[in-house]
Formats: C-alpha cells, structure tokens, sequence
C-alpha cells in the first residue's frame, strides 16, 4: 500500500513522514505491521509493530460469538539470550522452533515494509 493511500486510510493529511506526530508514525507503522499476516476478518482489529527498539507489540481484538469483546496483547522482547513472549497475566517464554522463525520473518517483513514505504 502506498504511503497515500494509507495515510488517507488512516484520516491523516498527506504529508511528508517527517512532518507527522509519533502517534501518526505508530499508527502509520502499524498500519503496515498489521498486512504481514494476510487480511484482517470483519469485525477484528490487529496491530503489529516495533514499540520500541527490541520489543515488539502483537495486539488483536475481536467480538466473540456471544457478542463480547475479547482481545489479547503478546508484548516480544529481543533479548542477548533469545527472544521472549510475555501473554497479559503469563510469564515470560522463550520462543523457539516455528514460533521464533515465524516471529523472526514478521520482524523483517515489518521493517522492509516500513523502510520502504514511510522512511524511504
């Protein structure tokens, strides 16, 4: 998606990505976070992105069948010592296998389409 069209998606006026407020860029970057894991179904909301350097945000929300909101965030921290997954009220686990390879494309696929597209 053009930097344009997702701006306009976002309701923020056109303008250079240096012009734009941390919350837009956030928004901006997760924007493209959020297309790495293919459409997002109706009625979902989901977020992807890098909160701050080595630690990354996985947030989706939905209503259930019953007509509750449910969601859930999985804050990823980069560590010396691997990679981290902390579930709101879990602890923390270590990624491994296809969980960390998968957690290792969508990191890079995020910074590409991000590198690309807003900071080019």
């Amino acid at each position: 998606m053009s930097l344009k069209k997702l701006l306009t998606s976002l309701n923020v006026p056109e303008r250079h990505p240096s012009k734009l407020t941390y919350d837009e860029l956030v928004n901006a970057e997760s924007a493209y976070g959020r297309t790495i894991f293919g459409p997002v179904p109706a009625g979902h909301q989901r977020e992807f992105f890098e909160h701050r350097k080595n630690v990354w945000i996985w947030y989706e929300s939905w209503i259930d069948q019953n007509g509750l909101p449910l969601n859930q965030t999985i804050r990823y921290e980069v560590r010396p010592a691997g990679v981290y997954k902390k579930i709101a009220g879990q602890g923390y686990q270590k990624l491994d296998g296809k969980e960390l390879d998968n957690f290792r494309t969508a990191a890079k696929t995020y910074l590409r389409l991000v590198k690309t597209n807003l900071y080019n």
